[in-house]
């Protein structure tokens, strides 16, 4: 089939036709009533296509038509790979969520305005050119001007190709109009600021969480296959049988650690359909001071500013950044004296995490997987993070950018 013919055999063509024409109903119905479609002039005519406006306005004030607006262009305008489409995606970038401001509002009106005057211009042209293929073929005998139509008339040897052109630019017509139709819902119905910047959140939301459990995978599992492998090395070269049992111990006990590690992993990932927002944030800090209380270690916290008011990836990436601190501290040098400070103001967050030192052990300066995972939290937010001994303490300080 030729390609100027193919999008005659896309059900997006009759479906993006079929919005065009929902569209323009509006305005009929207003043109039943004023000024009546009884012979209308040219200037009545503008008056069909000028009656809806104030209307559609109005309505386009109701937070909810944005939405309504989005779930027919998303059906009609863009139906999926299903229907043939050109660069077809899941996603055609038009948003289903209710007015949130009054932009939102304006370019509302203004999409319910573009779709009702383009439908009405699709249906009076489509409707010439469908009349002169009926008149061309013989379908009517009347004079043109008293079926109303402008186009003129062709009548004899040429009347079968010029109703042929006239049919196929009818269809061009609608499947111009529907292309065009399509790009502007992507602009006028497509996501606010406000719901980019929230996909944006939920996007590096994910991707912090992903370099996260990966990072625990990769310590984890490798850490275990790494001692599983030396040590079986070991108890093949030895011939001590005592020797042999331990190290199939170490195995057993390494295996053991990774499993749990792996469960809790997977666990995270069953529980990926989880809201962004009912993750913990640092407004939840105190079941961490609980837990580390409760293990021994005595806690002294002092807050400034307002945490509550912290963007949502800096309040639960820095909800994490605590839990591996408090871990560290518990792991590494036992229920010891904590001071923790956090701090806000308009530019940054400022988290100070100092616990005393165990002895020699605690001051190499080495940090394991928790810490390192503090550091690549800090630098995907844009932030720093240093980590060891200072002023005879071990210190763990995160400061993250707010803008």
């Amino acid at each position: 089939m030729p390609g100027f013919l193919r999008p005659l055999t896309r059900a997006v063509t009759y479906t993006r036709g079929a919005h065009l024409l929902i569209g323009s109903v509006i305005a009929w119905v207003l043109a039943m009533v004023h000024p009546g479609l009884s012979r209308p002039s040219y200037g009545m005519w503008l008056l069909v296509l000028a009656d809806p406006i104030p209307l559609l306005v109005l309505v386009a004030m109701v937070p909810a038509v944005r939405r309504a607006e989005g779930l027919q262009a998303r059906m009609m305008l863009f139906p999926g790979p299903h229907a043939r489409v050109e660069g077809g995606q899941d996603d055609p970038g038009v948003s289903v969520a209710p007015s949130a401001s009054w932009r939102d509002r304006a370019r509302t009106a203004v999409w319910l305005v573009l779709r009702v005057e383009a439908g009405c211009a699709v249906v009076l042209l489509t409707g010439q050119l469908m009349g002169v293929v009926f008149a061309s073929l013989g379908a009517s005998d009347e004079p043109a001007d008293s079926d109303g139509l402008i186009l003129p008339v062709v009548r004899g040897w040429a009347a079968v190709p010029v109703g042929v052109v006239a049919l196929l630019a009818a269809f061009a017509t609608v499947v111009v109009a529907g292309r065009m139709l399509a790009w502007a819902a992507s602009r006028l119905l497509g996501p606010s600021p406000a719901e980019r910047l929230a996909a944006m959140e939920e996007r590096t939301e994910q991707l912090l969480e992903r370099n996260r459990i990966a990072r625990e995978l990769h310590d984890s599992i490798g850490h275990a296959l790494t001692v599983a492998v030396v040590q079986a090395g070991a108890a093949r070269a030895a011939s001590d049988p005592e020797f042999t049992a331990r190290a199939l111990e170490a195995v057993e006990e390494t295996g053991r650690a990774a499993l749990e590690d792996l469960e809790r992993v997977l666990r995270v990932l069953r529980e990926d359909e989880q809201p962004v927002s009912g993750r913990p944030a640092l407004t939840d800090a105190d079941r961490l001071l609980q837990s580390a209380r409760a293990s021994g270690a005595k806690v002294d916290v002092e807050v400034s500013g307002p945490v509550e008011r912290l963007p949502g990836p800096v309040s639960r990436e820095g909800y994490r950044m605590l839990q591996e601190a408090l871990t560290n501290v518990l792991r590494h040098s036992g229920p010891v004296p904590v001071r923790l400070r956090i701090a806000v103001d308009d530019a940054r967050l400022v988290m100070n995490v100092r616990n005393a030192l165990p002895g020699a052990a605690g001051s190499t300066g080495r940090g394991g997987s928790g810490l390192r995972g503090i550091r690549e939290r800090a630098t995907l937010l844009g932030g720093r993070a240093t980590t060891g001994p200072h002023d005879g303490e071990w210190q763990v300080h995160v400061e993250l950018p707010l803008k």
